[in-house]
């Protein structure tokens, strides 16, 4: 045997040994101690490991976690904020006014518009929000209105006014002095007013176009309570008379249907407690000046 083939011998002795001591023989440097290539190992007394594949990378420490940027994925998305709150229970003004007549438009309101939030509009608000898989809260948030509109039209003066409550005119130059009724057919309105301060104003409502409500000035001629009119057979409560049979009165239908009725030429008012004090402050010779 050449030394070369004897050196192999002794070494594959070597390493069988180890094994047997349960010693882990440790790979040679670039070059072993004698001159072999680094291409031949000593085996490991532990056997040979999992191969890993030829594609993987090498694995690489992780940075500490302090150090590492948040993905976009790893953030959980914000919360959708709640809509804004419009209008609730309580408010009152324009606002409400015209939510109130769009709600009217598609028949979730029958009463109104009053310009006041109150116990039928919250209803009326959730049923339309229930119809539309919108959370029920009877509150007027920014969805719901949007909601509203595009299935509505803006509304008109008078179905925004359909019970009274439109703001009142300048008074006309002749109601300002004395005591006068001074009753405007363009906002539909009649001011109580006493040398020329308005002492309180209602919502009136006026004759058809067959049966048309006279204009001027006139005086109270004539005030009768519990009246009933004698031509068409129907109470004329608080009447006070001003031109003919055409008075100042409180109104049953007034009262119920707002302004989709008209009188036979009397000035209707929907308020029986309004109409009542007036009927106890304004005296028979007093002015009443009917205008447009």
């Amino acid at each position: 045997m050449s030394i070369p083939g004897r050196l192999v011998a002794v070494l594959a002795s070597a390493t069988a040994l180890a094994g047997l001591c349960g010693c882990t023989a440790q790979p040679p440097d670039a070059e072993g101690k004698h001159g072999l290539p680094v291409h031949i190992r000593l085996p490991s007394s532990r056997g040979p490991g999992p191969a890993r594949p030829p594609s993987d990378p090498p694995a690489a420490s992780a940075p500490a976690a302090s150090s590492v940027p948040p993905s976009a994925s790893s953030v959980p998305p914000p919360y959708a904020p709640a809509p804004r709150v419009l209008w609730s229970r309580g408010d009152s003004g324009p606002g409400v006014r015209e939510l109130q007549a769009r709600l009217r438009q598609v028949d979730w309101l029958f009463d109104g518009p009053t310009g006041s939030y109150d116990d039928l509009t919250e209803r009326a608000v959730s049923g339309f929000q229930g119809k539309r898989g919108l959370p029920r809260t009877g509150r007027t948030d920014a969805v719901t209105w949007q909601r509203l509109l595009a299935m509505t039209r803006p509304p008109g003066k008078w179905e925004l006014y359909m019970m009274g409550g439109q703001p009142a005119d300048a008074p006309d130059p002749r109601c300002l002095t004395g005591r006068v009724l001074c009753i405007s057919k363009t906002t539909r309105t009649l001011r109580w007013m006493v040398d020329g301060r308005t002492v309180s104003t209602v919502a009136v409502r006026f004759g058809t176009e067959s049966t048309p409500t006279r204009e001027g000035v006139f005086h109270v001629y004539w005030k009768s309570r519990h009246h009933v009119s004698t031509l068409y057979h129907s109470p004329m409560p608080y009447a006070m008379f001003f031109s003919g049979g055409q008075a100042v009165h409180y109104s049953y239908d007034f009262a119920a249907r707002g302004y989709a009725g008209g009188s036979h030429g009397c000035v209707n008012v929907r308020d029986e407690a309004a109409i009542a004090r007036l009927f106890d402050e304004v005296g028979v010779g007093d002015k009443v000046v009917v205008h447009w």
